[in-house]
């Protein structure tokens, strides 16, 4: 049976990785939240509350809630040739 690795058995590499990662998960979250908070109901693809469990799922969460969750607002997406 093989023990868990300890945070001073990694390596540098693996440390930095996984602090990495970790920022990368952390910001994603704080960004959805953020968004999420300033939207109206009418902006989004769900319920606020649906959304806001879903975010905390590690990186998919966040993820989703920014391609699927937001509906277009007025000044974004394509705009018609002048």
């Amino acid at each position: 049976m093989t023990q868990k690795k300890q945070w001073r058995d990694l390596t540098a590499r693996q440390k930095t990785l996984t602090a990495v990662s970790a920022l990368v998960q952390v910001s994603l979250l704080a960004t959805a939240l953020w968004d999420l908070r300033r939207r109206s109901q009418d902006e989004l693809h769900g319920s606020k509350k649906m959304w806001m469990g879903l975010v905390f799922i590690n990186f998919i969460g966040p993820i989703a809630y920014f391609l699927v969750g937001r509906r277009p607002t007025a000044g974004t997406g394509d705009r018609a040739a002048a």
